[in-house]
C-alpha cells in the first residue's frame, strides 16, 4: 500500500510498518487524542500546565513508533521516502510478542 492507505489503516485502528525498513519488528499506530489529568502526569512542567488548566489538559493525537531496540517513540515523523513509498503493509500478532518482551 502507499503512505495515504498507511495513514488510513492507522486511523481504522491498524499497526502499519515499511517492508523496505531495516529495523526487525517495527511498527507504526495511531495514538488517538485524549484528555490527561494532571495526577497522571510524571513530568513536572506537563503536570503544572495541567494544574493551570483547571487539573487535566487535551492531548493531540499522535503516530507512535515501536522502533528495533524495542523503545516506543511517540510524536513519529515520515521521511519523503517513507512518503513515496509503495511497501506499507498492514502488521498483525504484535502485541503479544511485546507483552513477552523482557529487557
Amino acid at each position: 500500500m502507499n503512505f495515504g492507505q498507511a495513514i488510513e489503516a492507522l486511523k481504522e485502528g491498524k499497526k502499519v510498518a515499511r517492508k523496505g525498513w531495516n529495523g526487525k519488528g517495527m511498527f507504526l499506530w495511531l495514538k488517538p487524542a485524549a484528555t490527561v489529568k494532571a495526577e497522571w502526569c510524571k513530568d513536572p512542567m506537563l503536570r503544572a500546565i495541567a494544574e493551570k488548566n483547571g487539573g487535566e489538559i487535551p492531548a493531540l493525537g499522535t503516530i507512535c513508533m515501536f522502533t528495533a531496540q524495542r523503545e516506543i517513540l511517540s510524536g513519529w515523523l515520515a521521511s519523503q521516502t517513507d512518503m513515496l513509498s509503495e511497501d506499507w503493509e498492514e502488521v498483525t500478532g504484535v502485541i503479544i510478542s511485546i507483552c513477552r518482551f523482557h529487557p
